[in-house]
């Protein structure tokens, strides 16, 4: 077995678990030829290389990519990943905590934007109320 397909099968159901097997099963579904050797590298890479490491535990991988994804601008990411968070154990107090931290170093505008994105998701996801209108 090569390298890669150990990895990648090493690193599937890490993804599915943090992801959700739907999310993660529907991607690999929708994946025509071109973009299913993005799914293979993904998998491979960054869930069965990175997250396979057990060095760091899941949540404070989680705490990493929050900070990382609101660095790099990337919302539609942090979305995703605040829904990893929350299989992941982190509480709505951790995920707010590594947004401000993030927030100090990466900026308010890139703080703003990965505030509204996980604010979206933890409402969306029941743990946090969703403001009644006047």
């Amino acid at each position: 077995m090569s390298e890669d397909k150990a990895l990648f099968d090493k690193g599937l159901p890490i993804r599915r678990a943090v992801l959700g097997t739907d999310y993660v099963d529907n991607s690999l579904a929708r994946a025509d030829e071109f973009m299913m050797a993005f799914q293979r590298a993904t998998t491979a890479w960054a869930w069965g290389w990175a997250w396979g490491d057990d060095t760091l535990d899941r949540k404070t991988r989680s705490l990493m990519n929050l900070a990382m994804l609101t660095a790099l601008g990337k919302a539609p990411e942090i979305k995703l990943h605040v829904k990893g968070a929350l299989n992941n154990g982190l509480t709505v107090d951790e995920i707010k905590a590594a947004l401000l931290h993030a927030t100090a170093y990466c900026g308010i505008p890139a703080g703003l934007d990965a505030f509204k994105a996980a604010h979206e998701v933890l409402v969306a996801e029941g743990v946090l109320p969703q403001k009644k209108s006047a």
